[in-house]
């Protein structure tokens, strides 16, 4: 059954690529409300689904926010991510507009439990998890990040606003410092309530690169809530360059 779709992009966000597989998008600012809602209103659209990503750090410059989004904005206790997102989904139902899980048409990408790679992870390894797992969790509690890099049983960088990636090549440029070759794990969870309707973690293949270059060799992956795109040649790759990736229950860990 053929169902036809409304996309709406970000101008200078959205890949313009989308436009060859949807019937058509219609551009927005970051920061606009009021023109979304009326362009899926318009088209008729009751649900809706949120894809890709904006950096938090977009808040510091390149919003220009329309007077629905300046009275959303002024009512807001912080400008962490999770507030800022739940308050737009919160807008959007507002006008009977239902967003669904990013996951709805994605589950076949979600990281399941156990090694995904053929290489399991080593003792060292193991404990590094363990250590970046706790770590993870109580940064993630508080909407700060969701990743922690762990390198030789010590906790070299944990994610903020700059996201997954530059994370890691930070950890890099810290264990390289000090004259030594970097080998790190990294550690991705979700968050102890994660909206899954505008806040999935994800992996991609940009991210194999980072972890090539920066010396990773284990990456542990929160399973049932984080999806891998290109999933089958993510997996391929990283079997290439011998790197774990461990679906992590969200119990955590079993213990050492």
């Amino acid at each position: 059954m053929s169902v036809p779709v409304v996309a709406l992009g970000i101008k200078g966000v959205t890949d313009p690529a989308l436009e060859g597989l949807v019937g058509k998008v219609q551009y927005f600012t970051l920061g606009q409300i009021s023109k979304p809602i009326a362009a899926f209103k318009a088209a008729g659209v009751r649900r809706a689904v949120m894809v890709g990503k904006v950096q938090h750090a977009s808040l510091f410059g390149g919003v220009l926010p329309d007077l629905r989004a300046v009275r959303v904005l002024s009512s807001l206790k912080d400008k962490r991510t999770d507030t800022i997102l739940r308050a737009v989904a919160d807008e959007f139902g507002k006008d009977g507009i239902e967003l669904l899980s990013s996951a709805t048409f994605l589950s076949h990408l979600l990281v399941t439990e156990g090694p995904l790679t053929r290489r399991r992870p080593s003792a060292d390894e193991l404990r590094d998890i363990r250590l970046g797992w706790g770590a993870a969790k109580a940064v993630a509690g508080c909407d700060i990040g969701q990743t922690v890099v762990v390198g030789q049983g010590a906790v070299v960088a944990v994610e903020a606003m700059e996201g997954t990636d530059a994370a890691i090549l930070r950890a890099r440029d810290l264990s390289r410092s000090h004259g030594q070759k970097a080998v790190l794990t990294v550690v991705k969870v979700a968050k102890p309530r994660q909206d899954l309707r505008f806040d999935i973690p994800v992996l991609g293949l940009d991210t194999l690169k980072v972890c090539a270059e920066a010396g990773v060799s284990a990456l542990a992956v929160e399973a049932g809530t984080s999806i891998i795109f290109d999933k089958e040649e993510f997996l391929r790759r990283a079997d290439e360059q011998k790197l774990v990736i461990l679906g992590v229950p969200a119990a955590g860990p079993e213990p050492s």
